[in-house]
């Protein structure tokens, strides 16, 4: 089949599900995130029982800092308790003769996993127990997930609400109904398609073959199907698997790698519709969507362009960049997938990146970069692209001397600076990292790609430690290749950008929930600037590419923008 039919056929059947799904997902959340009804079917009385046995009063309302406060503290918890299971794995059942993980990768994994980055410094078969994966990582890629989308849901609060007190929801009862409600059952079903098409689910440590060269190999074996999907859904993207999703056990068929990318993109995307329906305006979701849309797309057209080209003499004999690509997949799977798994927090692969060429590889770099709002993560997405929202409302009002304002709520000097500073630290944890990693005197012997200064070795050097920190600070996890990430340094350095990567923005985004919460609604006047429709959605975009090209542009000069031009 032709490239370029295979990649639009694609294309299409995951809009055409997306659009069939994104009403009854979307308003399904909101439900789930604005009834005072408990559960109460036999099947699902799961959730009132765990409010009785952790003595938590569904009905209770929480402050913002009663809120964060409980985030941090449940977060917390998370990262000390699977950081002790990965620490004592070897003694307990379904150790599979794996002894206790080292403390530097041990909490290395541990604050990845807790916030939702999946950075994975080790070889999942030979390093973590099944009774870690399936007790301690899987559990945390429900959890993580869940967070996320509990930050969403109070922000959206306080766009809504008008509370003295600036009440906005209980932390404790959004995790419980985003995990049960939403996650848990999607991902059912995701499993059992993913098991239809041969995805493997097995307790086995593995089983014994002869390879082609009449060597005896021994196969590992996982529960696979469970972990893949909720590690797709919750776009955490730690494969329980080395190869991630180029193993033919976790992602075998080009119908799987479909289903996979359909996954990532559902819960973000429909999560708009969730807030126009929140807000009682679709238009506003509408909007965000588009901005999203216009982003993501724009990225896959200059991937799959980038990646469709012929570029050297291996290339042009295979008569594409096949490199570091599965060829059930072919180039098209591979960009699609790419860019999906940049564009939200996911972090999974079924390519390797650091094969792409440096166009494509600086795309799928640039995506992350952004800030993975398009869509963005499970919930982080929609905060985000939230958070611009303002800026851009804040800088539109300057330019036309209209009010600022967004859903009835002015902005002022708190808002803005709340939206600055969750804006700032994403950059700041990237540049600093990037720049203090490349001055050490033992980095460049990490690196898989380096030489003489100024040479395309030594600049893809660069683009993967840049490509590092950038995936460890958006939380995304996924890994350029190329860059031993065993050290000390790696260790501490890049868990350290995971845990302020997610938890700062998340306190400055409940903060700014808070406040919002506190104001009165302010009805629109003929000052107040639109925030639905064509106009805004433009203005939005390009704030969004205006704040990546003004932070970033030094850096990817350095790297791929450098290496493309050589």
């Amino acid at each position: 089949m032709n490239p370029a039919l295979a990649a639009g056929l694609q294309v299409a059947l995951v809009v055409a599900v997306l659009a069939i799904l994104y009403v009854p997902v979307g308003d399904y959340m909101a439900k789930v995130y604005t009834t005072d009804t408990d559960l109460r079917s036999a099947d699902l009385r799961l959730e009132s029982f765990l409010y009785r046995l952790c003595r938590i009063d569904p009905r209770a309302e929480q402050t913002w800092y009663g809120y964060a406060g409980s985030l941090l503290g449940f977060s917390a918890a998370s990262v000390l308790l699977l950081y002790l299971l990965q620490r004592v794995q070897g003694v307990l059942p379904l150790g599979g003769g794996l002894d206790g993980v080292s403390p530097a990768v041990a909490f290395n994994t541990a604050a990845s996993f807790v916030a939702n980055t999946n950075w994975q410094s080790y070889v999942p078969e030979t390093t973590m127990s099944h009774l870690t994966q399936a007790a301690g990582l899987a559990v945390q890629n429900f959890v993580s997930a869940a967070v996320g989308m509990a930050v969403a849901a109070a922000l959206i609060r306080g766009f809504v609400r008008v509370s003295r007190g600036g009440e906005v929801g209980n932390f404790w009862v959004d995790l419980v109904r985003g995990s049960l409600r939403i996650l848990l059952p999607i991902a059912f079903v995701v499993a059992l398609v993913l098991l239809s098409q041969g995805v493997i689910q097995s307790f086995h440590t593995g089983f014994a073959s002869t390879g082609l060269d009449g060597t005896s190999v021994t196969n590992a074996l996982a529960p696979v199907a469970s972990q893949e999907a909720i590690k797709e859904l919750g776009t955490n993207g730690g494969g329980i698997l080395a190869a991630n999703s180029a193993h033919p056990f976790e992602n075998p068929t080009p119908l799987t790698n479909v289903v996979e990318i359909l996954a990532i993109l559902l819960i973000p995307v429909a999560l708009t519709r969730t807030f126009g329906t929140m807000v009682g305006d679709r238009r506003q979701g509408l909007t965000l969507l588009a901005v999203m849309s216009t982003l993501y797309f724009g990225l896959l057209a200059v991937t799959l362009a980038a990646e469709s080209g012929a570029r050297g003499a291996a290339a042009t004999a295979a008569g594409s960049m096949m490199e570091g690509k599965e060829v059930r997949f072919g180039i098209p799977g591979s960009a699609l997938f790419a860019v999906s798994t940049t564009g939200t927090s996911t972090g999974a692969v079924n390519s390797a990146h650091d094969s792409m060429s440096p166009l494509g590889g600086g795309a799928v770099l640039l995506n992350m970069l952004l800030g993975e709002i398009a869509p963005g993560g499970v919930g982080t997405g929609l905060y985000g692209i939230l958070v611009l929202a303002l800026i851009a409302v804040f800088v539109g009002g300057l330019l036309v001397g209209r009010t600022p304002e967004y859903l009835g709520k002015k902005l002022g000097q708190r808002e803005i600076t709340l939206a600055a500073l969750s804006v700032l630290v994403m950059p700041a944890l990237v540049l600093i990292g990037t720049g203090v990693t490349v001055i050490l005197g033992s980095t460049a012997g990490y690196l898989g790609n380096s030489g003489d200064p100024g040479s395309p070795q030594s600049i893809h050097g660069f683009t993967e430690v840049l490509y590092a920190y950038a995936s460890a600070s958006n939380n995304n996890g996924s890994a350029f290749g190329g860059l031993t990430v065993t050290s000390d340094w790696f260790q501490s350095s890049l868990g350290v950008c995971m845990l302020l990567g997610r938890f700062l923005p998340i306190l400055f985004v409940l903060a700014l929930a808070g406040s919002l919460s506190a104001q009165r609604r302010t009805p629109a006047g003929a000052g107040t600037l639109p925030t639905a429709g064509p106009m805004f959605a433009g203005l939005l975009t390009g704030t969004v590419v205006l704040v990546a090209a003004l932070t970033f542009f030094p850096a990817l000069a350095l790297g791929p923008i450098s290496e493309a031009l050589q």
